[in-house]
């Protein structure tokens, strides 16, 4: 399922996928296949781009129904 909360706070913020990558210490592409739903983050890895969007897990992680 594609992740369009985290593109939508990622382009709110002004950042692109790069950005977002160095930010949190992962690869563009890793960013990129998360949006895609390619590919599925550690918690860890949830809590820091959290972190780096000012969004909780909830916002841009929890699927609705």
């Amino acid at each position: 399922m594609k992740n369009l909360k985290l593109k939508s706070a990622r382009a709110a913020k002004d950042l692109s996928q790069q950005a977002l990558a160095a930010a949190v210490g992962v690869s563009r592409q890793t960013i990129n296949a998360i949006e895609k739903g390619d590919y599925n983050p550690t918690i860890r890895l949830c809590i820091e781009i959290c972190k780096a969007l000012d969004k909780t897990l909830d916002e841009l992680f929890w699927e609705d129904g």
